[in-house]
């Protein structure tokens, strides 16, 4: 007998108690299967919208598994706080100068904690997919010019308090009508030194599909 699929990926066995209270680790994972699922086209905008908030407010891991419970296999990330049992490293840097923009996007693993060496050079930080290893991450600025542009989702908080800046305003571009009591998964903090140039901290932006999905009708009512 195989058992149930569990919130990490995992099958389960005859002793597995799914009514037991789940972990921010457990809604941490089935927030990742959720995501790749909508990027695979198993899951329209609204669904993902939907379970994500469900899955961000669960209390057991009964109510989590019914999110991934339609799910194929095949989209389920397995390991524990990183995917595919990545270890996240401790310390990462970025160093650039007059180059090309930095970019870091999609599924990428985030250290323990990130030192940006920039001059010059447009840097963006997309944490709507990234595979989240702790509930802090603190990111040493030190960078001239340019835009510094930190892309949030649900759950993703950033504290600036930290960040020197000079000659740089803060743009914070709120989300859109985030879920009440969603928990932070999340937190980036800025320090160090950002002059000149912007940073911007706005939610990811709608693709194509997702507009049309979320896009009011605008067929007459009839009375």
């Amino acid at each position: 007998m195989s058992g149930e699929m569990s919130p990490t990926g995992e099958h389960s066995g005859p002793g597995s108690s799914p009514g037991l209270r789940a972990s921010h680790a457990d809604r941490d994972r089935v927030v990742d299967v959720l995501r790749i699922a909508a990027g695979d086209g198993l899951l329209t905008a609204d669904e993902l919208d939907e379970r994500l908030e469900a899955a961000l407010s669960a209390r057991t891991l009964d109510e989590l598994a019914g999110l991934t419970a339609d799910l194929p296999v095949a989209s389920t990330p397995a390991g524990g706080a990183a995917a595919g049992g990545v270890v996240p490293k401790d310390v990462v840097r970025i160093d650039h100068v007059f180059s090309g923009a930095v970019k870091r996007t999609g599924r990428w693993v985030l250290p323990r904690r990130l030192e940006l060496a920039v001059s010059w050079c447009d840097v963006t930080l997309d944490f709507t997919e990234a595979v989240i290893t702790q509930g802090t991450l603190q990111i040493d600025v030190a960078m001239t010019g340019k835009t510094l542009t930190l892309v949030t989702g649900p759950g993703v908080e950033i504290d600036a308090d930290g960040l020197t800046r000079i000659h740089c305003p803060l743009k914070h571009r709120s989300t859109r009508t985030p879920p009440d009591g969603t928990p932070v998964r999340l937190r980036v903090e800025l320090v160090g030194q950002k002059a000149y140039g912007s940073v911007v901290v706005r939610p990811a932006r709608r693709g194509f599909g997702q507009w049309l999905l979320r896009r009011p009708s605008s067929r007459p009512t009839e009375d």
